[in-house]
This record gives C-alpha cells, sequence and structure tokens, in this order.
C-alpha cells in the first residue's frame, strides 16, 4: 500500500509545527515533511532554482530539528521527516546525536531526507567550499551510520577525520533512520546506491521550474545503478516529493512504483491549510482501499 505525506515550510508566521503534525496525522497522512535553512546570505547572489524572487518561507523557517520535536511530541504514529536536511549545515558527531535522541523519543518515527542544497555562500558561510559539497556529503552520512551502529566509532576521510568516540543514544530503528537523496540530477543514481536508502526526487508538476532527469527514466538509471552496487530496486524507499492535488499524477508514480506520495502545503493561513488538508485526504482516500 502507498504510503501518503504532507510536506510544508514550518516558519514563524504560519501554523505552528505541533498544530500542523496534529492535523496531518489526524487526517490518517503517513508523515511530515519539514525543510531547512540555517539562514539566508543577504547577499542573494545564488539564484533561486525555482525561478523568481526566493520565497518569503525561506528567510522564516524554523530550525529543522527542534520542530520536528515539538511534531513528535504531540503525535504518535506520525512519521518525522526532513524534507530536506542540508547535511553540509551540520558537524556529523553532533547532528549524529540529534538524529538518534530524536528517533528514540519519537519510539522510531524519523526519516531522513537528505542534500546538499543549492545556496552557495549559506554553504560557504559553513565552510563548504560548493566544488566539495556531495563528497562531504557522502563521508558525514558513512560518520552518522557508524555513530549509529558502532560501540566507539571513528572515522577517517578526506573531509571527517575522528577517533573513536562513544555516542549514546542510538536510535531506536536498527542501523538508525532511513536516508533518502533529494535529487533529480545525472548523478543521483549511483550516489543512491552507494551510501543511502532511497530516493526523493521533487515531482516535475506543470507550472514548476524543473531541472533533471525524468521520475521514469530516473527509476531506470537507479535500478542500473544498484545492479551495479549489488543491489535491488526491492529495499529502496522511493518517494514522490511536492505534488499538488492530482488524483490522475497520484495514480501515475504509483505505477511507476513510488511507495510513498508527498503533497505540498504552502505557509499559509490556517483556514488554507486546513482546506487543502482536506482536499489533500479527498484525493489520498481512494488509493487506501
Amino acid at each position: 500500500m502507498t504510503d501518503f505525506g504532507i510536506f510544508t515550510f514550518a516558519t514563524d508566521y504560519s501554523l505552528d509545527p505541533a498544530r500542523i503534525a496534529r492535523e496531518v496525522e489526524d487526517r490518517g497522512f503517513e508523515s511530515l515533511f519539514l525543510p531547512e535553512h540555517s539562514h539566508i546570505p543577504a547577499s542573494r547572489e545564488t539564484p533561486y532554482p525555482g525561478g523568481g524572487d526566493l520565497p518569503k518561507e525561506y528567510y522564516h523557517t524554523h530550525d529543522l530539528f527542534v520542530a520536528l520535536t515539538a511534531a513528535a511530541a504531540v503525535t504518535t504514529r506520525l512519521k518525522l521527516a526532513s524534507g530536506i536536511c542540508l547535511i553540509t549545515e551540520h558537524h556529523p558527531v553532533r547532528l549524529a546525536k540529534a538524529i538518534a535522541s530524536l528517533d528514540q523519543l519519537s519510539g522510531g518515527r524519523v526519516l531522513l531526507g537528505v542534500g546538499v542544497g543549492w545556496n552557495v555562500e549559506e554553504m560557504v558561510n559553513h565552510g563548504v567550499p560548493f566544488r566539495d559539497r556531495w563528497k562531504i556529503m557522502r563521508e558525514r552520512i558513512q560518520a552518522m551510520k557508524r555513530i549509529w551502529t558502532e560501540e566507539k566509532p571513528e572515522y577517517h576521510g578526506e573531509f571527517v577525520d575522528f577517533d573513536p568516540v562513544i555516542s549514546y543514544p542510538k536510535p531506536k530503528q536498527a542501523g538508525g533512520p532511513k536516508v533518502l537523496i533529494g535529487a533529480n540530477s545525472k548523478w543521483v543514481f549511483d550516489r543512491v546506491a552507494d551510501y543511502a536508502d532511497g530516493w526523493l526526487p521533487i515531482n516535475p508538476y506543470p507550472g514548476r521550474a524543473h531541472a533533471g532527469v525524468s521520475l521514469d527514466e530516473g527509476l531506470r538509471r537507479l535500478e542500473e545503478s544498484l545492479a551495479k552496487a549489488g543491489r535491488g530496486m526491492a529495499e529502496m524507499d522511493l518517494t514522490a516529493f511536492g505534488l499538488g492535488p492530482d488524483s490522475e499524477e497520484v495514480e501515475k508514480l504509483i505505477k511507476l512504483g513510488f511507495n510513498r506520495v508527498v503533497f505540498h502545503v504552502p505557509p499559509a493561513e490556517e483556514s488554507k491549510v486546513i482546506r487543502l488538508l482536506d482536499r489533500y485526504r479527498g484525493v489520498m482516500e481512494p488509493f487506501l482501499a
């Protein structure tokens, strides 16, 4: 059966993350995805990938893991998902503990969508050279997985380097939360096959600026990359991200093989958010039978 989630920006001017989490869980959705930006550089030199001006919500996001903790505290079943966690903005030892703590306290409900980000100046402010962003993310994720699974993990790479450490708690989920890479580029498939548990592409619906491979082509390339790595599609979490209320598009994605569909809710006034959640529930329900 397909799972359905909601993506929204948790901001200081819209519904707080605890309230929207309750509304999402009450309507039977499986997951709530929240994004993150630690800050937006005032220079605004890097163009917004969606085209035009950078939307207001990017400047007003709550801290991702504070917001997900607030959501965890008022729900019991809802998966707490990052969509996406910018690994380039975090030290892996500190991030590993934050994620493990949230997973323990929530009873194993964390789902980790990850990416490198698009804002060059934002990365530079975190000491990350743009050209090395994917190498850095790979090492940080590998290091976190060791911290989650080993008694005295250590890691010695080009960008991440630490001697044996002791770090508890370990995640509630054995091996740690699933790691889904959010990208649509032609290079992402080898990366998923190398160090991730799934793919989290943005669904290129009409009217949205989009670059990268199509979803059906992406699934074909992912299968090829997995085969080269000695892995298979059956072990993949395949999540289509950012849909509108389109039943035909949902059906298409399910037929392609996606096991999770995530609808987009803007950080709007309460009445609009509630109406849209109800509308998405109506789109979702026929696929749950």
